[in-house]
């Protein structure tokens, strides 16, 4: 538990790197959601929420990315290297191996 409980402050500092609101946000999120639930006594149910952290955990790592507003109409992208991934070319038709 504490390990998955470091891991998510870890991927929050990451994914959220220089957005101090984005960050706390996160922080007291990740508290709020252990903090509720350490009182759990049920092994499916601690099972459940910790399947559910580490789904949370990959989601922030590989989906999250950041947008800076650079102008009024205009946002730039900061992509980390989890997120960026080789792109498989489209095929109208597939050939056979």
């Amino acid at each position: 538990v504490l390990k998955l409980f470091k891991l998510l402050h870890r991927t929050r500092q990451e994914v959220f790197k220089n957005d101090t609101k984005a960050l706390e946000a996160a922080r007291q999120k990740i508290n709020e959601e252990f903090r509720n639930n350490r009182d759990e006594k049920s092994e499916e149910k601690i099972n459940e929420l910790l399947k559910v952290a580490s789904d949370v955990e990959v989601i922030l790592r590989t989906s999250v990315i950041q947008a800076v507003h650079t102008d009024s109409d205009k946002i730039l992208l900061v992509p980390r290297k989890d997120l960026l991934q080789d792109n498989t070319p489209y095929l109208d038709k597939p050939t056979k191996k």
